[in-house]
């Protein structure tokens, strides 16, 4: 199909594959940084798609959900079949894992069942060597009548072999006219497509015969032993989350970083030469929007680059190295065990635990998931127990101090965060999905693939999250030049008392709810001013992890999920928030204010 825009009219090439094999590592050195990430037409799954070069020409590259069968069982597949049938793509790149081949080809028999013109690439293959692995790639090329390409695209390995091979079938084939089914079919039909599938998987295991043998798959086994180890897996993961999170995130994000950026930077050069030129402005107004308390500049982009921006790279640097290492797809399996009791499975760690990012990306990120039950569900968790890194590193910093305070945090909200799983998997209608995933090998990852995810993210996180800043800076000045500011506040007031907190703290969740790091700035300010006490600090910290969500992540919630279901999981944050900090203040034996 021919992709136009601007006047030129460009191929599609589309990658698909099983997921961890390496397809978005392809993407990114196929098309650079020159991508995008967008909502597919008519559905509310994110497709990758870019410019490249293939041979002094220019194609469309689209990256597509993993996929296991032309036979979805999440939106994610049906997406990627769909884009298959809609696009009609001139070639399709079927990237897999070289050491698990048997299992991965019949989806590229099935992509030429489906007219599909399909170049097959063996990614890993220095993995697959390493383990004895042996694949005769011309004989296995002849049987199935296409191109097959050998390839490490870790180590930028046969990625200019691929170009060649895009470019022949671009220059000597007509686009495909696939006849595949729709996806959706009825049950008869679907045990028709079960039964070929069957037949693709002999079919595969005879075209494999003398060509392919498997090596010595196991060594290496006993570190995947320890990581999917009941015990010993939980006290891997949490030497990840101490390392990755608590010393990368938050003692280096939260702390060195921002207090770089945001105590120096911002606070004595940027911020003292903005109020300096912007006096000069006639209209006060106008001064006070750009920067004022609530200004553009002086709060908008300070807190998006000063404090957002630091804490939120090194996340997204620690992110995309268990990402890269092999390991979110064995937290995940671990971490099955624990969410299935509250009507989740192991896939859905990984939205979880971006949360602890940023949860507006978290809550793009349930698309993922196989179910409307599954999304709702973790939506919901995200909203009320999952704090992202900007309030996590404030909440660290501010309650290590204190080791019993941190301890009793954690309980709290952990605890807050299984009832709640818990009793949403008794109320809400439906089961929970079928969990599988592919295991890709641990490995060590590769700096500049790390970096390059890293500042790829992060572009598309400020191109989301800036105008939202600067939104929220207009409607606090708005509502402070109108006395909205105070009346609400006031509201807060009698609530904020019956925890046991002082009327400072009302501000501080207003605040919160439009920018959850500049709540917790403020809590920590107050207690460093002795306004709090340790207890009232440990209640004001529950609450506030527990709050709403901030204005962004809640403006992805109505988004993602619509406005009668965003409505729910907003009252019902608030009432469990304010129920489990009032307990905790009675626990504490804290007296009204």
């Amino acid at each position: 199909m021919l992709w136009q825009r601007g006047g030129i009219s460009l191929k599609a090439v589309v990658l698909v594959g099983n997921p961890n094999v390496g397809k978005s590592v392809l993407f990114y050195q196929l098309t650079g940084n020159y991508a995008t990430v967008s909502n597919y037409p008519g559905t509310t799954v994110e497709v990758a798609h870019g410019q490249a070069s293939v041979e002094g020409r220019q194609v469309r590259v689209y990256d597509s959900p993993g996929i296991y069968s032309l036979l979805p069982l999440s939106e994610d597949e049906a997406l990627t079949k769909r884009l298959l049938l809609e696009k009609s793509p001139s070639v399709v790149v079927h990237v897999v894992d070289a050491k698990n081949l048997p299992r991965m080809l019949p989806l590229t028999l099935e992509l030429q069942a489906c007219g599909f013109p399909v170049i097959l690439v063996l990614n890993m293959m220095d993995e697959a060597k390493k383990l004895g692995v042996k694949i005769r790639r011309e004989e296995l090329s002849s049987r199935l009548g296409i191109a097959v390409v050998e390839a490490a695209f870790v180590h930028g390995w046969g990625v200019d072999v691929l170009r060649r091979e895009i470019a022949k079938q671009l220059n000597g084939r007509l686009t495909a006219r696939p006849f595949c089914r729709p996806a959706t079919m009825p049950e008869q039909e679907q045990q028709v497509f079960i039964a070929s599938a069957l037949q693709r998987r002999r079919a595969a295991e005879k075209i494999l015969e003398g060509i392919y043998s498997y090596g010595d798959l196991r060594r290496g086994a006993w570190l995947d032993r320890l990581t999917l180890h009941p015990v010993l897996g939980l006290l891997f993961s949490i030497a990840v989350v101490y390392a990755g999170f608590y010393l990368l995130v938050g003692r280096l994000g939260a702390g060195i970083l921002v207090d770089l950026f945001e105590g120096v930077l911002f606070a004595e050069i940027i911020i003292p030469w903005l109020t300096v030129w912007v006096a000069y402005l006639p209209w006060p107004s106008v001064r006070e929007l750009l920067a004022g308390d609530f200004g553009i500049l002086t709060m908008g982009f300070r807190y998006a680059f000063g404090i957002i921006m630091p804490m939120v790279g090194t996340f997204f640097f620690a992110f995309a190295f268990l990402e890269d290492s092999g390991y979110l797809p064995r937290l995940a399996y671990w971490a099955d065990g624990l969410l299935r009791k509250i009507g989740l499975n192991g896939r859905a760690i990984i939205p979880l635990t971006l949360g602890f990012g940023c949860g507006t990306m978290a809550v793009v990120a349930t698309r993922t998931l196989e179910s409307k039950r599954e999304r709702i569900a973790a939506t919901f968790l995200l909203a009320l127990a999952i704090p992202c890194s900007a309030q996590l590193g404030l909440l660290l910093a501010m309650l290590s101090a204190t080791p019993f305070l941190l301890l009793v945090w954690c309980l709290v909200v952990f605890s807050v965060f299984i009832i709640a799983g818990s009793l949403l998997n008794i109320l809400l209608p439906g089961k929970r999905a079928a969990f599988f995933m592919e295991l890709p090998p641990l490995r060590m990852p590769k700096p500049g693939a790390i970096l390059q995810k890293t500042l790829a993210r992060m572009r598309w996180y400020f191109m989301e999250v800036v105008p939202v800043f600067i939104f929220i800076s207009i409607l606090l000045w708005l509502l402070a030049g109108t006395g909205l500011l105070g009346s609400l506040v006031a509201a807060l007031v009698p609530l904020v008392g019956m925890l046991g907190l002082p009327p400072e703290v009302s501000l501080i969740f207003l605040y919160g709810f439009f920018r959850r790091d500049y709540g917790a700035a403020g809590l920590f300010l107050l207690y460093r001013s002795e306004s709090l006490s340790g207890e009232q600090m440990l209640v004001a910290a529950v609450a506030l992890t527990l709050f709403l969500p901030c204005l962004a992540q809640l403006t992805m919630m109505v988004r993602e999920r619509g406005v009668p279901v965003a409505a729910a999981i907003i009252f019902l944050v608030t009432m469990t928030a304010f129920a489990a900090a009032f307990l905790l203040r009675l626990a504490l034996a804290l007296p009204v204010w």
